[in-house]
Formats: structure tokens, sequence, C-alpha cells
């Protein structure tokens, strides 16, 4: 005799089919919660390196390359290669790795001179240090430097000790002082403008300097002083006594364009916060520097150094 099974076959059982759908209900919950998880991931995973880029990224030297052209750059010289140095505050946020890339880097673009645009080091002691560690730079012609009003200290003492560490790196101070670099049978000069915050500027007595005819890099950590340097002039009483400037200070904002919120740079105009300018036929340069100042981070702003090609149109 057959045991009665009821009316439905077990495959047709109403828990069979309740049991498949449940089934497949928490399959479709589950993908749902492995895509939440996903996003939150992606997301936490996007701040994270919001956060964080800005620091990594105050860590990366870039180099910032530059073909200019002048007609008082001496025939016979023909092209020459400057590597422009600022802004480096060597000291806690700057470590002895990092100089040594900036080292290898310098050399590496075998420049004919080296010019450090102050704020060397975030004291006058960290710019000793900073100076006693360049020996194993190398330039073909010189190396010259002005000082910025943290390796500067505002105390004639202090900058003397400076510029003694300077000295004996090889590096020229140029404190108010035009200093004449011979390149083959030629010469150029190199103006340095003592540090308008802590120092003590005479731009007049340092543009009374220069002919009509050199060729004249014109160094300053601070660009606020590019509207007097223009109204200023030579020995003969004319205008236009620099051919290239160079300046720093501003860290070209640092994160985006808040530097002067920071306090770096806010005595500067907004037209010369960084990058390259052409005004009254002589070309400028802000740089962007290699360090930081109050927070170890940029954002937008990259930490580079320059290499600056010259030669005659």
């Amino acid at each position: 005799m057959n045991e009665y099974r009821g009316k439905h076959s077990s495959s047709e059982l109403p828990w069979a089919v309740a049991a498949t759908a449940h089934s497949h209900y928490r399959s479709r919950h589950g993908a749902r919660n492995r895509r939440r998880r996903i996003w939150r991931f992606l997301i936490l995973a996007a701040v994270l390196a919001m956060l964080i880029w800005p620091f990594a990224s105050a860590r990366m030297l870039s180099v910032d390359r530059a073909r200019i052209q002048s007609e008082d750059l001496p025939a016979d010289i023909g092209h020459l290669r400057i590597v422009y140095v600022s802004d480096v505050h060597y000291g806690f946020f700057y470590t002895d790795g990092q100089m040594a890339s900036l080292v290898n880097t310098i050399n590496g673009l075998r420049p004919d001179l080296v010019l450090f645009g102050g704020d060397m080091g975030d004291s006058p002691e960290a710019a000793i240090s900073f100076y006693s560690k360049l020996p194993s730079v190398h330039a073909r012609y010189a190396m010259l430097g002005v000082l910025g009003d943290r390796d500067h200290g505002g105390d004639n003492l202090q900058r003397d000790k400076v510029t003694e560490a300077m000295r004996s790196a090889g590096v020229i101070p140029l404190v108010n002082a035009l200093s004449p670099v011979r390149v083959g049978t030629s010469v150029i000069y190199v103006a340095g403008l003592d540090d308008t915050q802590a120092g003590a500027p005479n731009l007049e007595a340092l543009s009374a300097a220069a002919g009509a005819s050199d060729y004249v890099i014109f160094l300053s950590h601070n660009p606020s002083v590019i509207p007097d340097a223009q109204r200023a002039t030579d020995r003969a009483g004319r205008l236009g006594w620099f051919d290239l400037a160079l300046f720093g200070h501003t860290h070209g904002g640092q994160i985006l364009n808040l530097g002067p919120l920071m306090g770096i740079g806010e005595d500067v105009e907004d037209r010369y916060r960084g990058g390259w300018l052409t005004e009254n036929r002589s070309n400028l340069l802000i740089s962007n520097g290699v360090g930081t100042e109050t927070i170890p981070a940029r954002l937008l702003r990259p930490a580079q150094i320059h290499c600056i090609d010259v030669s005659r149109p």
C-alpha cells in the first residue's frame, strides 16, 4: 500500500517555494550591502588621499624649466644656464635626505650659475647648517645668494655669521651689492638686495651701480620691491637697469593661494604671488620655493627649483 503524500508532490510543497524566494532575497540584499561597503571604502580612501596628499606633495621636488632671450647677454657667451633655489626653510620639516636630493638635482642640471634667493633656513642657525651642507654643489662659474627674513634674523651679528657660512660654502653673499661674474672673456653682473623686512635694503645705490649695456640679474628675496625696482635707474639715470629678476618669499601661496592667511607673503601684491611675468622688457620670476612654512604641506603649488637657459635672440 502506497504512502499518502497529500495533494502536492514534494517538489511543489509551499515551504520549498518559500525557502527559494527567501534565498533570492538574501542574495539581492547581500549584493546591495557589498556595493555600499565598496562605496564607503572608496569615499574613505578619497578623503584620506585628500588629507595626505598636501603633506606628501610638499616633499616632491620639481624642476621648472624656462628659456628666455636677452640682447644684453654678451655675444661671446651665447648661452647661460642658471639654477635658482629659494625658500628651502631647512630645519625641522626639511630633512637631510631631502637636502641630499636637492644637491643631486642641482648638480644634475649642470649649471653655469647657482643663485640662492633667501630663507635657506628657518632661522639663522638653520641657514648656517644649510650652507654647511653645500660644498658638494658645483657651478661652472659662480654661486651667489641673498638673505631672506628667516635666515637674516634682523641682527647684524647673526647676518654676519650667515654670510660667513655662505663664503665657506663657496657662495658669494650679496647684501646691497653688485657682483661681476666672469663668463669666458665677458662679464655679467648679479645684484643682490638686502631683505626688506629684516635688513636694510638700499635699492637706489644698487641700481645706480649698474650700466645700461650690462647684463644684470637682480636678486631679492621679497617681490614687494618690484614696483620700486622698476622705477629705479642705472648710473646713467635710465630705467630698465636689470634684465632678469628672481624672487621668492611667497611660496606661490603654498596651499592654493592661502599663503597670506598663514602669514606667508602677506605684504606682496596679488599679481606678484608666483610665476613668470614680463614687465618693462624684463623677465620676472617669483618662485614657489622648495620648503614650507607654518604647515608642512602644499596644494597645487609644487615645491620647485628653476633651470633657466638664457640666450641671445
